[in-house]
């Protein structure tokens, strides 16, 4: 093909230097500008037995041979399709250029890659290392559904569609982990979705994008039930008695949490300075969420107090700075399911029940207004703290009671 002075050619090769132990060799494209070539990877291979050479194509009447030559007919006709687009916008052609555009890293165009880097950069200081580590968990699924799906390392960001999303949803559906990991449910595929939005909110606001493929993208989370203790379950793991120390450590710290809300982050980063006289004159905690650095003031219980005095002269506490000697969340989650066997709690204890109690069990059952709650929890919003309304139903139930107690006496006293 000569277009404009440019000499262009396209055809398939095996590289059969790199030939498996079962006898297949990767397919190339080569892409020839004004005598130069440039190799692009296929990401298929073919048995040399099955490759026409002179054709450049796989020979055969297999459906497998079938479909592979469709696939090399619809990667020839996206290699010219890229070239005749350079062309049109008097881009600067040769193979690497062709190249990077159709495997989506030409660096002149916004990539996923590349808004991926941007935004790690952009929110290492102002996200919480966990958050964090969730949009490295989804950035790996990404690359993973790139390689495996679209047979790519990369994308434009332009190429992002509806139907991205949708391939991608799906792709999650269908994974099946290679390791001891649990496949993903619906909320934790959500949770992929909605971390990849948020990116993608970022590229539409720094105008790398100029339409969000998420405009007609609904998400939809099941509902879960949020598993707390309840006042049954709080007196029995209290007054049990734990001779072995590692338990009983980890039960006072989980003990706490149930009394003043705080996550596991926040029971590792809480130091002495971060306890503070109130306005009531009695000890608060005055800390920040981790998550959304919101800022957190909770008035100590009796019994959280009881718990921090324990752990006053901890040689570990004192030697990491903290008012507990934390371990790791993944020991600690450990160890609950040891001190629910021994407690008869048939409940699966996670350190996040701990925060699920205070809001419940604590404080909402004792009639502690939500507004409250949601503060000490340090939701930026009352919806959140709504999900835990449900939970306490047999407390409505005990208060229309003794309504209906109290009226059933005023009328008797008319």
């Amino acid at each position: 093909m000569k277009t404009a002075g440019i000499t262009f050619g396209v055809l398939f090769y095996l590289k059969t230097q790199k030939t498996t132990i079962q006898g297949s060799a990767p397919i190339c494209a080569r892409v020839t500008v004004n005598g130069k070539r440039t190799e692009i990877s296929v990401k298929r291979s073919v048995k040399a037995a099955e490759w026409d050479e002179r054709k450049g194509m796989a020979k055969g009447n297999r459906k497998e041979i079938t479909e592979l030559n469709i696939f090399l007919n619809q990667f020839k006709a996206k290699i010219i399709n890229t070239y005749q687009q350079m062309l049109l916008n008097d881009a600067a052609i040769d193979g690497p250029a062709i190249r990077d555009r159709v495997m989506g890293t030409d660096n002149t165009t916004p990539t996923l890659m590349a808004l991926m880097e941007y935004h790690n950069e952009q929110q290492r200081h102002k996200l919480a290392q966990g958050t964090m580590k969730n949009y490295h968990t989804t950035q790996r699924y990404l690359k993973i559904f790139l390689r495996e799906k679209l047979y790519r390392n990369d994308i434009a960001l332009s190429q992002l569609k509806y139907k991205f999303i949708l391939d991608f949803e799906r792709y999650l559906f269908n994974y099946v982990p290679k390791d001891h990991q649990k496949p993903l449910n619906n909320n934790g595929i959500m949770k992929h979705i909605e971390r990849l939005r948020k990116m993608i909110n970022m590229a539409v606001k720094l105008d790398w994008l100029a339409k969000d493929p998420f405009a007609s993208f609904k998400k939809h989370f099941d509902k879960v039930e949020r598993h707390s203790l309840n006042g049954k379950e709080l007196t029995a793991l209290t007054n049990k008695e734990f001779p072995i120390e590692r338990l009983r450590h980890v039960r006072d710290m989980f003990l706490f949490s149930c009394y003043t809300g705080l996550s596991y982050i926040e029971l590792a980063e809480l130091t002495p300075n971060k306890i503070v006289t109130g306005i009531d004159g009695g000890l608060w905690i005055s800390t920040s969420r981790a998550k959304t650095d919101t800022g957190v003031r909770v008035p100590l219980l009796p019994q959280a107090t009881d718990l921090m005095e324990i752990y006053r002269d901890d040689p570990r506490a004192l030697n990491n700075g903290t008012v507990f000697p934390v371990i790791s969340n993944q020991r600690m989650n450990g160890y609950l399911k040891e001190i629910a066997d021994i407690s008869g709690i048939t409940k699966t204890l996670t350190f996040h029940i701990a925060r699920h109690t205070f809001a419940t069990t604590v404080t909402l059952s004792n009639g502690v207004p939500i507004e409250s709650v949601s503060k000490m929890l340090g939701h930026t919003s009352i919806r959140t703290t709504q999900i835990y309304a449900k939970v306490v139903e047999q407390k409505l139930s005990e208060d229309m009671h003794k309504l209906e107690q109290r009226m059933f006496t005023h009328l008797l006293d008319d």
